[in-house]
């Protein structure tokens, strides 16, 4: 059961990161083409939302990034409760490498950029652009070298990629926040009893969930939160299993139908809206600035540093052994791709700076980190998988 979720999630984010890398790399040619004041026009056309006096006036750019990637974060949410209970996350013994892998990851790339950027206070707020992983490029790039790839590598990097994102959300729930509004948390937490109540009473319906969903998600918009953590919240309320009927899990069920909608629409649609970087007038001196340099040296430098060390500690110290059928290379190959860190990278970018380029861009840092990180990655693997076996990892998937 375990094996086949985990071969549906390579696919689709395989599938997803060709779909994501498209929409990115149109965007940089729209941005830096003739349509470049159409592309601006979308981003920025005025959507307004209104229902008596409550009134969500927003661009379309943050109705992308706080309200459709809330859907995003829902289906993280929902992967992360599952994988809890009954996934890679179940199981101590198979967590403890990818967990201390992935603090390595995150820790060490924010250090990097820190060196880069500590003498300047109104930069620093960027820390955490490079310490995120984007699974589905990493994966997308994985699942080019075909099946000469044991599964065990595959899990170790989503077992990575997967407390990566719990980073993540910690990250931007304790550090990303503007001025608090108490009577929109007061109402956001009104909505956490009653889905309480609806989970305890084995309510598998879709429609009373999104319903306290969506008035958690606005109080929480208006709250000074980043709003896309009402999804994480909610996904947590989705039952697992249904009481009535065992053999159907809700929780399953609502994970497999989104998965093609945030894969192929809103993750593609937040890269075409979030990449779109005009090169005009660029040169060395912005690229050398120390904000995009430090974010580019970060997940390039910084991941492999931080997850090769943190991994190379734990094994010595005996609290665990490489994944079956693997070897010190491959794990080095994987910590490259993890510093492919495109989406909750330039997520991260709009929160730090609000899309404000005095002199530099971060995401110029971004998109060089990552491909500089997913095409060494790449060879590197492609070199060390070579007389890899094409059968699969003999690891034990019916613990989980």
């Amino acid at each position: 059961m375990l094996l086949q979720q985990i071969k549906k999630l390579l696919g689709y984010e395989a599938a997803g990161g060709i779909v994501l890398a498209i929409a990115a790399l149109a965007a940089m040619i729209v941005a830096n083409s003739p349509m470049h004041d159409w592309y601006m026009s979308f981003i920025h056309a005025p959507v307004v939302v209104q229902v008596g006096d409550l009134i969500i006036d927003k661009d379309a750019h943050h109705w992308i990034n706080d309200g459709l990637m809330a859907v995003f974060f829902f289906l993280v949410g929902l992967e992360l409760k599952r994988e809890v209970l009954v996934g890679e996350l179940s199981n101590i013994k198979q967590i403890i490498l990818p967990a201390a892998a992935a603090v390595g990851g995150m820790a060490a790339p924010a250090l990097v950029y820190v060196a880069f950027n500590h003498n300047n206070p109104d930069f620093i707020a960027g820390w955490a652009i490079p310490a995120a992983t984007d699974i589905a490029f990493a994966i997308g790039i994985l699942s080019l070298l075909g099946s000469r790839v044991p599964n065990a590598l595959k899990i170790f990097l989503v077992s990575i990629a997967i407390f990566d994102d719990i980073g993540a959300i910690l990250i931007i729930a304790l550090f990303y926040t503007s001025d608090l509004s108490l009577f929109s948390l007061l109402i956001a937490g009104l909505c956490l009893p009653f889905l309480y109540l609806l989970n305890r009473r084995n309510v598998t319906a879709i429609t009373p969930y999104v319903f306290f969903g969506i008035i958690m998600w606005i109080a929480v918009l208006k709250s000074g939160v980043h709003a896309t953590l009402a999804g994480v919240v909610l996904a947590l309320f989705i039952p697992m299993i249904n009481k009535d009927d065992p053999e159907h899990s809700p929780l399953e069920n609502m994970e497999h139908d989104l998965h093609g909608t945030v894969a192929f629409a809103i993750l593609p649609l937040f890269a075409f809206a979030n990449a779109g970087i005009s090169l005009q007038g660029a040169g060395i001196e912005q690229l050398l600035h120390t904000v995009p340099f430090g974010i580019a040296a970060g997940l390039f430098i910084g991941k492999q540093v931080g997850i090769m060390l943190m991994c190379w500690i734990i094994i010595k110290m005996g609290m665990a052994k490489l994944p079956n059928g693997t070897n010190f290379k491959q794990i080095y190959g994987v910590s490259l791709l993890c510093g492919v860190g495109f989406t909750m990278s330039l997520f991260i970018s709009g929160l730090a700076f609000g899309g404000r380029t005095d002199g530099f861009d971060p995401r110029l840092g971004i998109i060089l980190g990552s491909l500089i990180s997913g095409v060494i990655g790449y060879f590197l693997l492609k070199v060390t998988l070579k007389s890899a076996p094409t059968t699969e990892s003999s690891l034990d998937l019916t613990k989980s």
